[in-house]
């Protein structure tokens, strides 16, 4: 059967707080109702000082998904981490991944938006150093014992329950973050589908005496939303897709390189670039796809409009994929 995602990063542009909680309460219905109907993943991400209100805070988020959920897996990607104090992250993973009996995962990457480095203080030129110091620290933090952390002797409980430890992989598009990953053992997230990256990482595994494996995007992973009138969906709710669309861009110079990355700049460029899908549930299966990305609050969605993606995609789709 085929991988199912539910994105949510709870964006809502020109939000009010009363607005935005009932966003973030139907976010958590929805994902109560994806773990009963079998639904493998919830992933949500991080930004921060977003005028949009994109989530800045995953692991808060994450915490009340595993809450309200049984089986389902939560997947925070990425975690920005050189943004993170090393030992409140081991500390919080720690908790989540006892509170939610082993369904976080946690992939961390480097991020690409200087203005949130400067938002908290964090010297940008120094990312790949402090995600070393990141990665190094909760790898050692979960062993529950002692270890030296910028000079002095600290410790880390309580155990997570996954052992060795709970599920982190690297993000990144870089030969740099590949090294990272198999230096340290970890698996590798590519942030899109590069399979030369692959090769490297695979390479640098052998060289380090490391084991490892890949989670990459298949070439073609478009972030999906169902309809039964593909048409009216774009011509009432094309505008949101393509906020989400325009504000990626904005963000990711020329050698960010991204599963999701959209060159549109018109609705009409956007539906034709095919990023994005409005499909209806026969399209949908007809895809034939390994994995099913469904985003169903993108840009802002009125939470109707959203429950309806959802639902179609659980009752029409999800049968006819095996579910």
């Amino acid at each position: 059967m085929p991988v199912t995602v539910v994105r949510l990063n709870l964006v809502e542009p020109g939000a009010t707080p009363a607005s935005l909680a009932a966003r973030y309460r139907a976010a958590l219905e929805m994902a109560a109702y994806a773990d009963e109907r079998g639904i493998a993943t919830v992933q949500t991400e991080e930004h921060h000082g977003v005028a949009d209100n994109w989530l800045p805070s995953p692991f808060a988020f994450a915490g009340a998904v595993l809450g309200a959920t049984r089986r389902i897996a939560v997947t925070v990607s990425a975690a920005i981490g050189p943004l993170h104090d090393p030992l409140r992250l081991a500390e919080d993973i720690a908790v989540l991944d006892l509170v939610g009996g082993g369904r976080l995962v946690t992939v961390a990457g480097i991020g690409y938006r200087p203005e949130e480095y400067v938002m908290f203080g964090v010297d940008y030129t120094r990312r790949g150093k402090l995600q070393d110091e990141l990665l190094e620290t909760l790898l050692k933090a979960w062993t529950g014992e002692e270890f030296m952390y910028r000079g002095r002797t600290v410790r880390v409980t309580p155990r997570p329950v996954t052992r060795p430890h709970p599920l982190l992989l690297v993000g990144g598009s870089s030969k740099a973050a590949a090294r990272r990953a198999a230096r340290l053992g970890l698996p590798f997230f590519p942030s899109a589908h590069l399979p030369e990256l692959e090769a490297y990482y695979k390479e640098r595994l052998t060289e380090y005496g490391t084991e490892g494996w890949t989670m990459m995007p298949a070439a073609e992973t478009p972030l999906l939303h169902l309809s039964e009138d593909p048409d009216r969906t774009w011509a009432e709710h094309g505008s949101r897709f393509l906020h989400e669309a325009r504000t990626y861009a904005s963000w990711q110079s020329a050698d960010i390189r991204s599963a999701v990355r959209s060159a549109a700049s018109t609705v009409e460029e956007l539906r034709a670039e095919g990023v994005y899908r409005v499909l209806t549930p026969e399209e949908c299966v007809a895809l034939g796809h390994d994995t099913y990305v469904l985003h169903p609050l993108v840009g802002g969605m009125p939470v109707e409009e959203g429950w309806r993606s959802l639902r179609l995609f659980a009752e029409e789709v999800l049968p006819a994929l095996g579910g």
